[in-house]
């Protein structure tokens, strides 16, 4: 070992000692206070789906903007029902309830919206192997799989990975597909979809002789399989969300579902830059290296980058798994079973790609947001109160009120303009947490509105730092719904105004790069009051904006 070695070995011990005594001096201080600070909120049900016990599945809340979801006949094609409800008009019975009923096999079903384009399909008495999807895992710690491609999260069936059992069919060597390419072509087009995960599961569902169907672990409850996509963005994750619950309502499942992600997707958690860059600058340094000191050093990144996660928990934002957590019952991927299991009743969620949600960036929709309470007095094919009920749903989920209206919301005068924030982060193992610049001069935006907020003299108005990194998803649902104005530039953190409560004002900044409608649709389809600015590049004159605010405090009484 030569002396330029010799000295770089001392200096990596030297490293390494003074991390453990660290690490020591960390835990040692902080281990017995743990357990207060976790918030237990999205703990408080099972972390696994319970063989037995229907009890165990969480009842549906009441919200204000109910209203029923069983199918009549007469939904128009395009209406606003056949959108954002049960527009799913057409059923193809594959294996007959009936004959399910009188000889104890499996039932299979498919409901068709020619609206979407899509299907949700259920099914009693299905067998999922694992062993037969290829995919990771799933559900593993961020850091854990730095680098992982999207190709090893996203699932491949084999034939037989699903199975149902027919009445009067006889041994494994005589099985066959449960449907046809007509029948995925009619149900389950492809559309614009790249990779259809819904159709490909379809497609390899076999069926079995009552012999070969063996089940050693059985899920009594009602049950969605979901795949997710662009899992760790929060519309894309609206998106599925909102597909799951129709999912849930169109079925009429007695209570909330338990849920199957059918993906590899690790755990959902935003990690703020200045922590990856650690990671990232360390990864580089081993490459720099001789091969005998990268064992050392990647023990030390390690630790390092444990250690430093674990001290600032506080500042990654709670993994989305929060929220599909306290909309459900509970939650499960698919590797995570240790071998085959069977559901009692199993429905097939269609992709969030197949929502309104989503096909409104490209087709157009014409529905404005009403309240429920009208729509029951006077129906209207054109109006919907749908997403102000999914909208409620979110709320109540975390333990919120789900009838507040802007008066309650301005107290006294008091008002909360909530202003939305962008950071850097990892959001998942292929991103660089480089954030794209909506408005390059936010910072200057919020200082000038802080003061702006500070001076004025009509009523009292408190500016609300969205730092949603720095928070849970409890806490941003909280601030969503005290807020009387919303703003931020164009961004995927605005998706959370669907969780607005009525007569929320919306103050969108556009970049000229960045020209989508994304929330003015949204805002459009809940009924809420939408502003824009839209900028010549990404630069915002706080002048502007804040004239802007102050001609929409005055139209709320301020």
């Amino acid at each position: 070992m030569n002396k330029k070695h010799a000295t770089l070995f001392k200096i990596l011990l030297a490293l390494f000692a003074l991390n453990s005594i660290t690490l020591y001096l960390y835990f040692s201080s902080s281990h017995h206070h743990h357990d207060n600070r976790r918030d237990t909120t999205a703990e408080g049900f099972p972390a696994i789906i319970p063989h037995r016990g229907p009890h165990l599945s969480k009842p549906w809340p009441i919200i204000p903007s109910y209203l029923p979801w069983s199918l009549t006949s007469n939904v128009p094609s395009k209406s606003c029902e056949a959108y954002f409800g049960n527009g799913f008009t057409k059923s193809a019975d594959v294996l007959p309830a009936k004959a399910a009923v009188r000889s104890g096999s499996s039932l299979f079903r498919c409901h068709y919206s020619g609206t979407l384009r899509s299907s949700i399909c259920e099914g009693g008495k299905i067998r999922m192997d694992p062993g037969k999807i290829k995919m990771s895992r799933g559900g593993e710690k961020l850091e854990d799989v730095i680098g992982r491609t999207e190709d090893e999260e996203m699932p491949e069936f084999e034939d037989g990975a699903f199975e149902v059992e027919a009445e009067g069919r006889g041994s494994r060597s005589k099985t066959k597909k449960l449907v046809g390419e007509e029948f995925l072509n009619e149900f389950l087009p492809v559309g614009n979809v790249m990779k259809h995960t819904m159709r490909e599961l379809v497609r390899s569902i076999v069926v079995v002789g009552e012999t070969d169907f063996t089940c050693q672990e059985w899920v009594e409850e009602p049950t969605l399989l979901i795949t997710r996509f662009e899992y760790a963005n929060l519309f894309h994750t609206v998106t599925d969300w909102y597909s799951a619950y129709v999912s849930s309502r169109v079925t009429g499942l007695p209570n909330r579902p338990h849920l199957v992600f059918v993906d590899g997707h690790c755990e959902v958690r935003f990690l703020l830059m200045s922590y990856f860059f650690t990671l990232e600058y360390y990864h580089s340094f081993v490459t720099m290296l001789p091969a005998s000191f990268n064992v050392i050093l990647s023990f030390l990144v390690r630790m390092e980058w444990r250690s430093g996660y674990s001290r600032n928990r506080e500042e990654c934002l709670t993994q989305l798994e929060e929220t599909w957590k306290a909309l459900f019952s509970s939650l499960r991927y698919a590797k995570n079973f240790s071998g085959p299991v069977c559901f009692r009743h199993a429905v097939l969620s269609p992709l969030g790609y197949e929502t309104a949600l989503f096909k409104g960036l490209s087709e157009d929709i014409d529905c404005q947001g009403a309240s429920a309470h009208d729509l029951w007095q006077s129906p209207d094919d054109k109006k919907t109160a749908r997403l102000s009920e999914f909208g409620e749903m979110i709320r109540d989920a975390f333990g919120f009120p789900v009838n507040r209206h802007h008066s309650d919301k301005a107290v006294s005068g008091h008002y909360n303009i909530l202003f939305v924030r962008r950071e850097d982060y990892l959001a998942h193992p292929r991103h660089r947490g480089k954030v794209e610049s909506r408005l390059s001069n936010e910072q200057e935006v919020f200082d000038s509105l802080q003061k702006w907020a500070s001076d004025h003299q009509e009523c009292k108005v408190n500016l609300v730092n969205g730092l949603f990194a720095h928070m849970s998803m409890k806490e941003q649902v909280r601030a969503i719904q005290d807020a009387s104005v919303i703003i931020g530039a164009h961004g995927a953190g605005l998706t959370h105004i669907v969780s607005a409560t009525p007569n929320t004002v919306i103050l969108e900044i556009i970049s000229s790069f960045f020209r989508r409608p994304h929330f003015q649709l949204i805002a459009q389809w809940k009924g809420l009051e939408y502003h824009a600015i839209n900028l010549d590049g990404s630069y915002a004159n706080p002048g502007v904006v804040i004239d802007r605010l102050n001609k929409i405090m005055r139209s709320l009484g301020c």
